[in-house]
Order: structure tokens, then C-alpha cells, then sequence
């Protein structure tokens, strides 16, 4: 469908919030950028010229502040990861991180991530995709705002290499019995879990301070592991 102004209107997978970005989180962008940015503008991202070599791909999709990612990235170099988020603070935040660390396997669209898998993500190039703690949209009438819904996943899918992982993690039960509905029903998606329920969380997805916190006090957290067939 186009706008009046000729433009294709696409289905977001995000709601715009206002985020005031620190100083450091904007001069990362002023210093950082070229460095660790991509933008879909740019078309289909060759993954080897970008990073330089062949290495196992992870994609994750809204990663926040970037501190499991950041924390990812360190303790796996052998592996490449892009990052999508469209909120510039934690865009800025984990760029710091990356210039701290020094991390060459990281890059970063700072966009809409359905915009980004449409034109920049090829098809069986990815390794894991993985989606930890999407919004949960507790209101019964926003969950139609969920990320994790049956179109969405159809358009993962065949972004995943034979046998590829989609990991999903959430806080919030309800959600959790909702993306496993929508991932079991998925024909092309095997739940690893040969019971067909949750998975234990995996160690190298890094625990949060949040989820720590949240221990703490009772709550639980559900992954969700499913390779493609």
C-alpha cells in the first residue's frame, strides 16, 4: 500500500517512544557510526565484506541497551552479530560498549526491524535469530501490538539456515503461552524441546540484572527454542 506521498506504508514492529540520549550515547554516534552502523538504505548486506570472513551469523531484533548483546559478542568471537534497534539511546549505549571493548563482530541497524529484514537480510543466511523480551503489551486491547505473532514469524523463517534457531525469551507468562502457540503452529519450526514445551535457558544467552532481580522476587522467565526444518 502507498501514502498519499507515493511511499510504501509498512507494518511496524514498534511503537515510537521518547528516549532523551545522554551525551556519551550521542557522541558515540558522532564517533562510532561508520564504524559499527548500517542502514538499510544500502541494500542487501553482504555479511562476509562486511565482517571480513565467514563466521557463524546471529541477528537480534530490539536488544535494548546492548548489554546482553555486548556480553554475547565478548565471550563469542568467533561468531558475527548484527543488532536492530530503533531506539537511539541503546543504539548509543552499546556502541560505547563496543569501542570499550574493542569488538570488530558486531554491526548495527539503528531502524525498524521490519524494514531491515525485508531489504537488507537474505534468505538461509542466518545462523540464530533471537527476540528477548519483547514489549508484552499487558492490556489485553494492545496485544494486537505484540511483535510475536504468526505474519511476523512467517517472514523469520526463511531468514534461518537449515536447521537455524529462532530464540525467543519472556518475562511475562501469558505472552510466553501465546509465542508458543504461534511457533508450534508454524509447519517449517521444530520446538527442540522434545516434550514441545519450554527450554532451559541456554548459557549463552547472558542473564539481565533485571531478570536477576526478578528471580529474586518469584518471577519466572520462559525461552523458547525452535530450529527451522
Amino acid at each position: 500500500m502507498k501514502t498519499e506521498h507515493g511511499h510504501r506504508s509498512r507494518i511496524r514492529s514498534f511503537v515510537t517512544r521518547n528516549g532523551r540520549m545522554t551525551p556519551a550515547q550521542y557522541r558515540a554516534f558522532e564517533m562510532h557510526w561508520q564504524r559499527w552502523g548500517l542502514q538499510s538504505e544500502s541494500g542487501p548486506l553482504d555479511v562476509e565484506a562486511t565482517f571480513g570472513r565467514s563466521a557463524p551469523l546471529v541477528l537480534e531484533i530490539g536488544f535494548g541497551m546492548g548489554d546482553s548483546l555486548l556480553e554475547m559478542a565478548a565471550s563469542a568471537r568467533h561468531t558475527d552479530f548484527v543488532g536492530i534497534e530503533v531506539h537511539r539511546p541503546g543504539v548509543g549505549s552499546l556502541m560505547n560498549g563496543l569501542a570499550d571493548r574493542d569488538l570488530g563482530n558486531v554491526r548495527v541497524y539503528c531502524e525498524d526491524a521490519v524494514v531491515v529484514l525485508q531489504d537488507c537480510i537474505a534468505p538461509a543466511s542466518v545462523d540464530t535469530i533471537q527476540i528477548f523480551f519483547p514489549d508484552p503489551w499487558h492490556k489485553k486491547r494492545h496485544h494486537k501490538r505484540r511483535l510475536i505473532q504468526a505474519p511476523f514469524v512467517a517472514t523469520l523463517v526463511p531468514l534461518l539456515t537449515p536447521r537455524g534457531c529462532l530464540h525467543l525469551a519472556t518475562d511475562w507468562q501469558p505472552y510466553a503461552e501465546e509465542m508458543l502457540e504461534v511457533l508450534s503452529s508454524n509447519p517449517l519450526l521444530a520446538n527442540v524441546n522434545p516434550e514441545g514445551g519450554y527450554a532451559p535457558r541456554p548459557a549463552t544467552r547472558p542473564q539481565t540484572k533485571f531478570e536477576r532481580r526478578g528471580e529474586r522476587l518469584g518471577h519466572g522467565v520462559w525461552d523458547l527454542l525452535f530450529t527451522r526444518n
